[in-house]
């Protein structure tokens, strides 16, 4: 019963995360269209963060309690030993670790996001979200 109650509950969870990520996305992408490309960038990385954290949850149960998304795709490489996933992360390192940073710098600092910096992390999201859910077998 309890196992049951769990994997319930991760469910659950893992629906309202995958949500929330497709529902930053086309949030992001609204912000790109108005031309508020600080907002863009920062929920770009919300939707790829919330993409990974889903990911993990459904294939490992659980995931890292972290905004770093490198480390978040580090630990879905590991623990699905994707070859397309492993090189993913070492193709686009520094275009993850430039979203990344969009976390904080459009939240608390005066760095202003161009148009090229939104298009280019939400098109990272759309790129990530397809490599999620070919792993996810979705």
């Amino acid at each position: 019963m309890f196992v049951k109650l769990l994997w319930l509950k991760r469910k659950e969870e893992y629906e309202t995360l995958k949500k929330r990520a497709l529902d930053f996305y086309e949030e992001a992408k609204n912000a790109l269209e108005s031309g508020r490309y600080d907002l863009a960038c920062f929920l770009a990385e919300q939707s790829a963060q919330l993409y990974l954290k889903s990911a993990l949850l459904k294939m490992v149960g659980d995931y890292s309690r972290t905004h770093r998304l490198r480390q978040l795709l580090s630990e879905l490489v590991k623990s699905t030993s994707s070859e397309r996933l492993k090189r993913f992360s070492e193709e686009y390192n520094v275009h993850l670790s430039s979203l990344e940073d969009a976390y904080i710098m459009a939240k608390y600092t005066t760095k202003h996001y161009t148009l090229r910096d939104s298009e280019e992390s939400i098109r990272l999201v759309e790129i990530l979200s397809r490599m999620v859910e070919g792993e996810e077998g979705l």
